[in-house]
């Protein structure tokens, strides 16, 4: 912001001198001027390198998440928030869309061990941890939908047919809503959901009380 204020700033002083020092003379065509128009090629290379090198940098320390962060994957359907959580091996099991079914909508491979712990939660609510990074997966069963926690400034489209992401820290405990913030069908005011963030201790307990998949399911 400091840096595009003083851009803002420079570009409109420019302007303000050049109406001071040529308002009182006649107007001057120059169809051709090599040399100013070098100038201005260079300056304006610099200008947009010098604005957009800070946003490139920036942008990718936000779309990369922290590698202590917790990985919960999000899966949308109409009119249905659910979440999956990895199970004691720290690590999420694989799905496959062919696999799923009303019992398992994620679609869990359970001849993978690391998709057998895995922790389901259908319906939500969403629960994390205080002030611990978070990294969501998000896919959709059915149509387009859009995660979306206002208070938390998250937003992320869970597309059919592959897998977004979205990194944050939640900063406040407390318990807050998630909206479909796009237009998925004649439910799509109904499709909200829970997000519960509890402080760390509370968070590891609950999830430690939870069953894995595979027992769930009765495999």
């Amino acid at each position: 912001m400091l840096l595009t204020g003083l851009a803002y700033a420079a570009v409109n002083l420019f302007l303000a001198y050049c109406i001071h020092r040529y308002h009182k003379g006649p107007a001057e065509y120059i169809p051709e001027e090599p040399t100013l128009e070098r100038r201005l090629i260079w300056i304006t290379t610099l200008g947009i390198v010098v604005l957009l090198a800070p946003g490139l940098y920036f942008y990718a320390h936000l779309i990369r998440p922290p590698k202590e962060a917790h990985t919960v994957e999000v899966l949308s359907q109409q009119w249905l928030w659910n979440y999956r959580y990895p199970g004691p091996d720290g690590k999420l099991g694989r799905a496959e869309v062919r696999n799923a079914s009303p019992a398992n909508p994620f679609g869990l491979d359970l001849e993978d061990p690391a998709a057998r712990d895995d922790i389901v939660v259908i319906g939500g609510p969403l629960r994390l941890p205080l002030g611990e990074p978070v990294l969501l997966l998000l896919r959709a069963n059915d149509v387009l939908h859009s995660f979306y926690v206002p208070e938390f400034r998250v937003k992320m489209d869970a597309v059919p047919g592959m897998v977004t992401r979205i990194w944050f820290t939640p900063t406040e405990a407390g318990e807050f809503q998630v909206i479909c913030a796009e237009f998925c069908g004649i439910g799509h005011a109904r499709m909200l959901g829970q997000v519960l963030v509890l402080p760390p201790e509370e968070f590891r307990a609950w999830l430690h009380t939870q069953p894995g998949v595979a027992q769930t399911l009765g495999h």
